[in-house]
């Protein structure tokens, strides 16, 4: 399976979107944001809170925790898109994400998060061709060269490679 049913259940209009920031790597979630008309803030948030998105007076903000590792707030920012497209209408109540993407939503709305943030973020075509452009490289050089490229952790790079 090379896409997410969360990526399959987006309307052909947001999935072009999309790709359009897919483009270059890495993707520039900022610029991705702006389109979708959200406001990006990087927050000094509570340790465990790594994210957090919510619709107020007609606008969608979405924090995140400046104080997490780069790779980290790429995440948690793509998650928080993520939330967006899949779950518009709990966005009135927010949904804050702690540092395992769990919040007072159900485990399956933040694993549909999780799935389409994978898909926003490491685009399964991007990493095959990554993966082909660093084959003679070993071991975690390996992983370390597709995630520096991707701008990802390698431990977020593995679970999506599990996926492939």
């Amino acid at each position: 399976m090379n896409q997410s049913n969360e990526w399959m259940s987006l309307s052909f209009q947001n999935q072009e979107i999309i790709k359009k920031h897919q483009n270059d790597m890495p993707i520039k979630l900022g610029l991705l944001s702006k389109e979708l008309g959200l406001i990006v803030k990087r927050a000094t948030l509570p340790a465990n809170i790594s994210g957090e998105i919510k619709e107020q007076d007609g606008e969608v903000i979405i924090r995140v925790n400046r104080h997490d590792a780069q790779t980290r707030q790429r995440y948690t920012l793509a998650h928080e898109i993520a939330h967006f497209f899949l779950h518009r209408h709990l966005l009135s109540t927010g949904i804050t994400d702690d540092v395992l993407y769990r919040s007072s939503q159900s485990d399956e709305i933040e694993a549909q998060a999780n799935r389409l943030a994978a898909d926003i973020l490491m685009p399964i075509d991007i990493v095959k061709d990554l993966m082909h452009q660093h084959q003679k490289l070993k071991g975690e050089n390996f992983y370390q060269a597709i995630a520096d490229d991707l701008n990802v952790s390698v431990t977020a790079l593995k679970i999506r490679l599990s996926k492939i």
